[in-house]
C-alpha cells in the first residue's frame, strides 16, 4: 500500500501492524503548513446550535466546570483557561468532512467522528483516558501534551469530568499546526494549550460488548417467535405452594433454550447499530425537492454522493444506510457498494445502474441522505 505523509511515511499495514491499539506516535507535520478549517467565530456559531453537541471547561485551581450546549454565553477571549469542544463537525462542514475522509484506512464501521478543541491559553481537559483510538491534529496555535502508559487509571472523585487521580507524565510533546498525535486507547494524556489553539480530535467507535449484547437482545426481540403457551397436565399437589417447582424451571428453560441466532442475525444487527445517525443528527431535506424524472436526469449528468451525515455500510448481500436495512440485488451490487466504498458515483455509474436502484436514490434525496454533486 502506498506511504501516507499523515502516517509520518507508513503506509496504512506498516501502522496497523506497529502502532494501532499498541503504542503513541508522533507525527511531525502530517499536513504540512495545515490551516483551521473553521475560524474562531464559525465555531463559536456552532456551539449554539442545538445540532450540535457541545460542552464548555472551565478550570480555577483545582475546581473544575462543565455546561453542555447549546451554548449561548461564552468567556472572554481574553480570559485565560477554558476549553470549547465541539463533536461531529465533520456532519455540519464540508471541509471537515473531507478531512474526515483521509482517515478511511480505519473501516467506516470504526470511525466516529471530528471533534474541534478550542482553548485560551492554559486551557485543557485534564489528564485522562479515552476508551477509544485517536488522533490529535493540531490546528492552530501550540499545545503541550503529556502521555503516559501508567496503568493506575483511577478517577478523581466528585468531578463533573473523568480526570485522573494520579496521572504521572512519561513524556512531553508540543505540537504546532500540521503536527499530529497518535494515541492508542487507556493512554493517558493531558494537552494544555500554550496559547489560543485550535486540536482536532479525529476519534474512532469501540462500543462496550455489554451496550452491544443489550442492543443485539432488543433487535433479537422483533424477530423471535416461540409459539405455545405453558402447560403443565401432570400436575401435582403443591406441599410448599410458594415454591417454583423444577418442573416449570426445567419446561420454561427447555422453550427458551430452542432460541437461537445466525451470524447473519448478527451482522444484520451490527450494519444498523453502526449506521444508525446519533440522536442529534438531523438531515438537511431539500427545500424545493426535484420531481423523480428531473432528479433522474440531473443524476445521470452529474453523478451522486452521498450526503456527509449519511453512514452507509455492506455485509454480503445485506446493505445498511443511517440504520435501515436492504437486500442486495446481485445486479444492484456494484452500483452500491461502490457508491458505499466511494461515498460518490460518477455520471457514467449512474446511467448504468438499475431501475431498483434508481428509485433508492430519489427515495434519499428526498430523505436528505443523498445528493447532487
Amino acid at each position: 500500500m502506498k506511504k501516507l505523509a499523515l502516517l509520518g511515511g507508513l503506509t496504512p499495514q506498516q501502522f496497523l501492524r506497529e502502532y494501532w491499539h499498541k503504542k503513541p506516535l508522533l507525527i511531525r507535520q502530517a499536513i504540512p503548513g495545515f490551516q483551521p478549517l473553521l475560524s474562531r467565530e464559525d465555531l463559536l456559531a456552532m456551539a449554539r446550535r442545538d445540532d450540535v453537541e457541545s460542552r464548555l471547561i472551565s478550570r480555577s485551581g483545582k475546581r473544575w466546570q462543565m455546561a453542555k450546549g447549546p451554548l449561548e454565553v461564552m468567556p472572554a477571549i481574553g480570559k485565560k483557561g477554558w476549553t470549547l469542544l465541539v463533536q461531529g463537525v465533520n456532519l455540519h462542514d464540508d471541509a471537515a468532512d473531507t478531512l474526515m475522509q483521509s482517515f478511511r484506512f480505519i473501516p467506516d464501521a470504526r470511525l466516529d467522528d471530528l471533534m474541534i478543541s478550542y482553548a485560551t491559553e492554559g486551557g485543557g481537559v485534564g489528564p485522562h483516558f479515552d476508551s477509544y483510538d485517536v488522533f490529535l491534529l493540531q490546528a492552530h496555535g501550540r499545545r503541550r501534551w503529556q502521555i503516559s502508559a501508567q496503568k493506575d487509571l483511577s478517577l478523581a472523585e466528585g468531578m463533573p469530568l473523568k480526570i485522573l487521580e494520579n496521572f504521572q507524565a512519561e513524556q512531553e510533546y508540543v505540537l504546532e499546526p500540521g503536527d499530529m498525535l497518535y494515541l492508542p486507547p487507556h493512554y493517558a494524556h493531558d494537552g494544555v494549550a500554550l496559547d489560543e489553539c485550535m486540536t482536532y480530535s479525529i476519534g474512532f467507535r469501540a462500543p462496550a460488548y455489554q451496550e452491544l449484547a443489550e442492543g443485539f437482545l432488543q433487535f433479537m426481540a422483533d424477530s423471535v417467535e416461540v409459539p405455545g403457551r405453558y402447560a403443565d397436565p401432570d400436575l401435582a399437589p403443591a406441599s410448599r405452594p410458594a415454591e417454583i417447582s423444577a418442573a416449570m424451571l426445567d419446561r420454561v428453560s427447555s422453550e427458551i433454550n430452542r432460541i437461537r441466532f445466525t451470524r447473519d442475525d448478527i451482522a444484520i444487527f451490527l450494519g444498523e447499530y453502526l449506521s444508525e445517525p446519533k440522536p442529534t443528527v438531523f438531515f438537511d431535506l431539500p427545500a424545493r425537492p426535484m420531481r423523480k424524472e428531473k432528479f433522474l436526469q440531473s443524476a445521470a449528468s452529474r453523478g451522486v454522493r452521498l450526503a456527509r451525515k449519511t453512514r452507509m455500510l455492506y455485509r454480503g448481500k445485506h446493505l445498511f444506510v443511517n440504520g435501515d436495512s436492504f437486500t442486495l440485488q446481485r445486479q444492484d451490487r456494484d452500483a452500491l457498494l461502490a457508491l458505499a466504498d466511494h461515498r460518490v458515483l460518477s455520471a457514467e455509474e449512474v446511467e448504468t445502474a438499475s431501475a431498483d436502484v434508481l428509485d433508492a436514490f430519489y427515495a434519499w434525496y428526498q430523505d436528505g441522505w443523498l445528493v447532487l454533486r
